[in-house]
């Protein structure tokens, strides 16, 4: 966040200096990165920079963003900020040189900029680049906003859970125990155990320093809620009107059982002169999450879900009239979910990025007409986030062959391709000779179109044959897109020598409600046949593609997947599996994962709740029934702070294949999450995953 001022400049000046310095030995820079052969490898993937938060500035000239850099000795990486003209004539600057990432990047004006470090939230001018401190706490801010006069910023930072008083009792006088003791549910969420809570506090801002002391809990000091929610939400979830004079938020006021049962969060409005705050989406009863007020004052959208319990309902854009309290949903007539939702400055329109066709693009809604409209267009990348200023949109776009890069779009466009603004990996990347991407559309067992992407090997060669991969996505509804990742890459598959067979199964978003809401009840039906049948299809279609060495692999729900298809590998279609925290008990997930309201809506309920056919189907399709049909070499890997789908559920698919006597691999993770984040762990998932398909597929 931002910073404060010393009494005295000098020593300001000298302190920075000091801590230069010090720091200076750990500072991760920019890497040297020489590419062997042309080939897409980990290590070069880990060499790239990662291009993170970024802010026009209020004139429109200038770009600042994060970039992130690694290094393998220190096993972390490192954010710092970066500066560069929006006209795309000049290299960017790098703004800031220290051991601690800087992130949350807000413009006070064209010349300051304010970001968090640390316990710190602090102000440069962009010129001279001296800092100060615009405010301090002790525990760290989580990111922040400034208001629109700039004379206030609501921040976010986190209060500790206390013990109920009949079991604080218990813990005098043991100040070393590492004793949990619980009553209640939801005690631990996707990787941490839950001993703290985000709040958002309101500080005045004189515009050199925030007063912390006297913040003002939004939520209230004794209230248990979140916002942002957990795990994923951060500052989109809450918004300032333009006037300043109201705050509106994400919150799910819900606790223990209660909170882990459903997904029913809401807006609130917070006046501020008054403290008074009031629910706008009281009555609906999926998630409602991340408000924006139109530039007028006079509207405001979120993103919305309708139905409880049921995390992957289609997003839906909702727009109140604040003076007529008239809601509208401005996608009842379009089958696609929204999210990232800006208003236009005129507010004649509202822009979301939209999962669609296997790829997310950026479309426009008329709140007036409710007319909807194609801005970005390609079907050959992604778009994570963008900014609208005047009519160039800046957005954070990602493909198969790059990753993220801002890409300038016009407002006028028709699904139109963007420019390249910046070029953050350019160097490393024209050193690589990166697989094609292809998209087929094939026809599924019950003949619906089928989208599949093909990821061709590296430095393909169409007079020789290649070893194949089939991806399973995980989610469940999750797609397939052109997505860039340091734990699946596709080009980093290709790089060694792959072909990636990549299908938007049943259950995927993008391709309408039905399609996506096919896989709940049913995760041994559909989707595992279009998995097949893409499978079977591809590698008839493309000559190279040798059938007597393909492989599986996937993660979570592509876990599952795996576990799944080897217990139905008969004709011995896979030769090698891959899977990485998978759910392979489903009676053990019921009860071992934190978000009940998952296992509820997509296996029915309970495995006990026997008078209920979907129950009863779903648990029948849980993999460790299936395991007497195993034959084929598997290597699994999990996470110990895996808290969605936990450990022992791989470690019970490994012991279930060595006790079946086949050939089998357990990579475990004591330190990571359902994700592998650690740069030395990254290198070690990918070399095992290769050197695993290499022994059984080359």
């Amino acid at each position: 966040m931002k910073k404060h001022l010393t009494l005295c400049a000098a020593l300001l000046a000298l302190l920075a200096t000091s801590c230069k310095q010090q720091e200076s030995a750990d500072v991760i820079g920019k890497p040297e990165v020489k590419v062997e052969d042309g080939r897409f490898t980990p290590e070069v993937m880990w060499g790239l920079g990662k291009m993170g938060e970024h802010a026009v500035s209020p004139d429109g000239t200038k770009l600042v963003y994060t970039a992130t850099y690694y290094s393998m000795d220190q096993n972390r990486g490192n954010a710092e900020l970066y500066l560069q003209n929006v006209d795309g004539k000049s290299e960017a600057i790098r703004l800031t040189t220290t051991a601690s990432s800087e992130f949350n990047p807000v413009w006070q004006n064209d010349e300051t900029l304010l970001y968090c470090r640390g316990t710190q939230i602090l102000a440069m001018n962009i010129n001279s680049k001296r800092e100060t401190v615009v405010a301090e706490n002790e525990n760290g801010f989580e990111g922040f906003k400034l208001s629109p006069d700039g004379k206030s910023l609501v921040y976010v930072a986190c209060i500790p859970v206390n013990r109920p008083e009949n079991l604080d009792k218990l813990y005098a006088g043991l100040d070393k125990t590492t004793g949990r003791i619980n009553e209640d549910l939801m005690y631990r969420h996707w990787d941490n155990w839950v001993d703290e809570i985000p709040h958002i506090y309101l500080a005045t801002f004189d515009g050199k320093k925030a007063d912390v002391a006297n913040a003002t809990d939004i939520l209230g000091a004794d209230q248990p809620f979140e916002c942002p929610m957990r795990p994923w939400g951060g500052v989109e979830q809450f918004n300032y009107s333009p006037d300043g004079q109201t705050i509106a938020y994400t919150c799910r006021k819900k606790t223990g059982k209660e909170y882990a049962m459903s997904t029913n969060s809401d807006i609130y409005l917070y006046n501020i002169a008054s403290g008074e705050t009031r629910n706008i989406s009281e009555g609906i009863m999926g998630y409602d999450q991340n408000p924006v007020f139109s530039h007028d004052g006079k509207r405001i959208a979120w993103e919305s879900m309708e139905r409880d319990g049921y995390e992957s309902d289609k997003l839906r854009l909702m727009v109140l009239d604040l003076e007529s309290g008239d809601m509208n949903d401005l996608t009842a007539e379009f089958d696609y979910g929204v999210s990232g939702i800006n208003w236009t400055d005129d507010d004649s329109e509202i822009l979301a990025t939209v999962m669609y066709r296997g790829t997310d693009e950026i479309f426009s809604f008329n709140p007036e007409t409710q007319a909807v409209r194609q801005v970005t267009g390609g079907h050959d990348h992604d778009i994570h986030g963008f900014q609208i200023v005047g009519k160039t949109i800046y957005a954070s776009q990602v493909a198969h062959q790059y990753p993220a890069e801002i890409y300038t779009y016009s407002l006028d466009g028709d699904a139109a391709k963007g420019t390249k603004l910046t070029t953050l990996n350019d160097d490393v990347l024209a050193q690589v000779r990166m697989g094609r991407s292809e998209e087929h559309i094939i026809k599924a067992k019950d003949g619906k179109d089928l989208q599949v992407w093909v990821i061709y090997p590296y430095d393909y060669d169409s007079t020789k044959t290649y070893p194949a991969l089939l991806f399973c996505e995980g989610g469940p509804q999750s797609h397939v897109s052109h997505f860039w990742s340091t734990r699946w890459n596709f080009e980093v598959m290709s790089g060694a020598g792959y072909f990636v067979i990549a299908p938007n199964r049943r259950g995927t978003p993008g391709f309408g409600t039905e399609w996506c809401e096919a896989i709940s009840g049913d995760y041994g039906g559909l989707c595992m046949q279009d998995y097949m049948q893409a499978t079977d299809v591809i590698a008839q279609d493309i000559k190279a593609i040798d059938p007597e060495r393909i492989g599986a692999c996937g993660a979570s729900f592509g876990g599952y997947s795996i576990y799944w298809l080897a217990g139905h590998n008969e004709n011995h279609r896979f030769k090698a599996f891959l899977a990485h925290n998978g759910m392979f008990n489903f009676d053990q997930q019921c009860l071992e994962t934190e978000e009940l309201w998952f296992t509820n809506w997509d296996l029915g309920g309970a495995y006990w709740q026997t008078d209920n056919p979907r129950v009863v189907k779903s648990f029948a399709q849980s993999p460790h029934h299936f395991v007497k049909n195993w034959n084929t070499p598997l290597c699994v890997v999990h996470s110990e702070f895996d808290f969605r789908i936990v450990a022992s559920q791989g470690m019970a698919a490994y012991n279930a294949a060595k006790i079946r006597g086949l050939e089998a691999r357990y990579l475990y993770f004591p330190d990571e999450t359902h994700w592998v984040l650690k740069p030395q762990n990254s290198l070690l998932w990918h070399r095992n995953f290769i050197d695993w398909f290499d022994k059984y597929l080359k």
